[in-house]
């Protein structure tokens, strides 16, 4: 059975997987193990996979790809929701180097206690009363990654209002 033009597999060729890799970068930033990731699925079996990093190093060389860049990138978007804890976990799932994560920790934006206490504000409106309440309270900012200290000042009301 014929294939029309355009569907299947792409070329495996350096071209095809620096298209394929320059379009998804359009999209976002993506570390380099991701990246590489994504591009895996569109190699031929018989081929060399050697291709990617070769696509890899010509794109970091470019500076169109950059670790740091992503981390960056990933970090200003979960911090506004999650702790230290899980945003530095997610940057480790996506394969991205500890000097980069931690760089992008540090540069985030506001403390975790601040960032913490905005998280707790919108889901509570007062601090827990009694110890199931506390324990309801300090599970969810766990639950979101906030570290034991920060989930402790947080809920003897040591935050304050940013």
């Amino acid at each position: 059975m014929a294939t029309k033009k355009g569907e299947g597999r792409a070329s495996t060729g350096g071209r095809g997987l620096m298209a394929r890799a320059v379009a998804l970068l359009s999209r976002r930033e993506h570390g380099r193990v991701e990246l590489a990731r994504k591009l895996l699925r569109y190699v031929e079996p018989d081929s060399d996979p050697a291709e990617i990093d070769r696509v890899l190093d010509a794109l970091e060389a470019q500076n169109l790809l950059s670790d740091e860049r992503f981390a960056a990138s990933l970090t200003r978007v979960r911090a506004n929701r999650y702790g230290d804890l899980r945003v530095a976990r997610d940057l480790r799932d996506r394969g991205v180097a500890v000097t980069a994560a931690e760089g992008a920790l540090r540069a985030s934006k506001g403390t975790e206690l601040a960032r913490a206490y905005a998280v707790w504000s919108r889901r509570f409106d007062a601090l827990p009363t009694n110890a199931d309440e506390r324990g309801r309270q300090g599970r969810y900012l766990q639950t979101r990654g906030f570290t034991m200290d920060t989930i402790r000042a947080v809920l003897a009301g040591k935050a304050v209002d940013p």
